[in-house]
């Protein structure tokens, strides 16, 4: 089993870093495997609405976003981490999930989801928010933790003095590791997914 943990974060070994890599570390200790895959700094556009992946399973734009598609399907569950700006994630990330579940929201059904957030003081519990609900949207099962998945600081070693915000993302490891042990248990005893129906799509115009 393995978890793919997103970086967000401009910079390659922050905050964000400091605390995906404390979920690494647990899910590694737990017997399960991951990467963490960091989007780097060049710019992530955001979706135009073409509908060019329903027909090609990939965006029109061979970015990050396309790479991280390939890599999809060989992950069973994934960790989407952010910092914290203006109570908000960072706009690359919301570009980057914006596009990415658009083009392959199938990947994901069924494969758990978490959000990890880093911030200085506030504005987390919004980030965190915001970027849960692309799980729900896309028929994923959410990974909570014993709050919610934050860290706080504004420097690395300031992170690794949170020792709530470090227990919170050992206990999302944990979770993370059991849910997937359940599902691979389930589908050892033939337990099968949930049936899902046709998609009936409305708008609020009559």
């Amino acid at each position: 089993m393995q978890v793919l943990l997103i970086n967000s974060s401009p910079h390659p070994k922050g905050c964000t870093w400091t605390a995906l890599s404390e979920v690494a570390s647990e899910l590694e200790r737990q017997g399960i495997g991951s990467r963490i895959f960091q989007l780097g700094t060049q710019p992530v556009a955001g979706c135009i609405a073409c509908g060019v992946c329903r027909k090609t399973g990939r965006c029109f734009r061979d970015d990050k976003v396309n790479e991280v598609l390939a890599l999809v399907p060989e992950f069973d569950a994934f960790v989407f981490g952010t910092p914290v700006y203006y109570a908000s994630a960072s706009g690359q990330l919301e570009s980057f999930m914006d596009r990415l579940f658009f083009s392959g929201s199938a990947l994901f059904a069924n494969k758990p989801g978490a959000a990890v957030v880093s911030c200085r003081r506030g504005g987390a519990s919004a980030a965190f928010e915001q970027v849960n609900k692309y799980f729900g949207m896309n028929n994923m099962p959410v990974v909570t933790s014993t709050y919610w998945n934050q860290v706080h600081g504004n420097t690395p070693e300031e992170v690794r003095q949170d020792a709530e915000g470090l227990q919170t993302m050992r206990h999302l490891a944990r979770n993370m590791a059991w849910l997937l042990r359940c599902i691979e248990a389930g589908r050892a005893a033939g337990v099968p997914l949930p049936e899902m129906e046709p998609m009936v799509r409305t708008n609020f115009i009559r």
